[in-house]
Parts: C-alpha cells; structure tokens; sequence
C-alpha cells in the first residue's frame, strides 16, 4: 500500500465536538471546541487546546475552573454557533436558550440540555504555541438520566457530536459498532 506524507497535521480521528464552560465577567460562557480528550484515567483528568484569543479562556485562567459539556446531534446548531461567535460580543447563553446549572464548582456552568457535563478544576495551562493547552481534574459528572442503560451512560442515547475535517468538513454522530473491546483481540491468541 503506498503512502502519501503530508507533513505534521492535526489529523487524530475522531475529534469530539464539546462545549467548554467558564465564568467570565460574571457571566456564564461557552465555546465549541473540537480538540478535547482524556489525559489521565486516576486521577480523572481531561484535556482541551483553547486558542490564546478565545473569551472563554479568560473565565478559565480566572478561576482556575471550567466545565466541558457533551452535546447530543440534537445541540448541533447551538454548538456550531458557540464556536463562530465570540462571548465577549454576544449573550450565547441567551442566543440558545441554555439552560444552566452549578454542581460542586460555581465557577463552572453546566448546560442542562447536554446529556453529559463535566466540572473540571485547572490541574495546569501550558503555552503550547497557537493554542493553550488546559488539563482539567475532573471533580463531578453529571449524565442524563435519559442517557442510561442499566445505570451507565450509552454512547448511543448521548448521540455525542463528531467534528469532521477535511476534506468531508462537517459534523457527523457516533458510528455503528464494530467490535467488543477487550475481546475482539483475543481471537488472534488462538493463532
């Protein structure tokens, strides 16, 4: 099979599509953000690359706390929308009808409309370039109840949003299943 390089590109499949929560200004905010993964299994921690320019970075280094928020396939527009527009210009909140709530952080608002919410205290912030990168203690979950299947979050009632690029830019839901994990693997033991 021949390979064609491409140089170093940010092409790791698939990209979440999460919204980001902060305070800031006194006001809660939200912004799409599609680099966003687990750093740490114990302690929970999550990762997410927030451009040096974004308002809602601000509200993070204020108070060293933000919320990431999964959005369903039904919260595509809103998503969308909190990644083009920015904060400090208009009332996102508002523009989408969100409806918030606090868990243990109250500097960390939560979409209720999101089937999962996490609220994150800053671990650390490192300067990567373009982007800073935010690493997140994860101190609460919340899952919809809507959202179980014998008590554990389903993938499949979430309906997560996946961020495509190029050169199919768009977004798109979690796939079908293809495998058990953990046991699919076990068939080439045999050989």
């Amino acid at each position: 099979m021949s390979k064609k390089t491409f140089g170093p590109q940010t092409w790791l499949y698939v990209e979440p599509t999460v919204l980001v929560g902060a305070m800031v200004d006194g006001k809660p905010n939200f912004m799409a953000v599609a680099w966003a993964g687990i750093a740490c299994g114990d302690p929970p921690m999550l990762s997410v690359a927030l451009r040096h320019t974004r308002h809602t970075l601000k509200g993070v280094r204020k108070n060293y706390t933000f919320s990431v928020n999964i959005p369903s396939t039904d919260l595509v527009k809103e998503t969308d929308y909190c990644g083009i527009v920015s904060g400090e210009k208009t009332d996102k909140v508002k523009d989408c009808n969100f409806k918030i709530f606090y868990g243990t952080l109250d500097t960390a608002p939560l979409i209720e409309q999101c089937p999962v919410n996490l609220e994150c205290e800053v671990q650390q912030i490192i300067n990567l370039g373009s982007h800073s990168f935010v690493i997140g203690k994860i101190v609460q979950t919340h899952v919809s109840e809507n959202c179980l299947t014998d008590g554990q979050p389903d993938v499949n009632k979430i309906k997560p949003i996946i961020y495509n690029p190029r050169p199919l830019t768009g977004y798109s839901a979690a796939g079908k299943p293809v495998a058990i994990p953990f046991s699919v693997g076990r068939e080439l033991t045999s050989k």
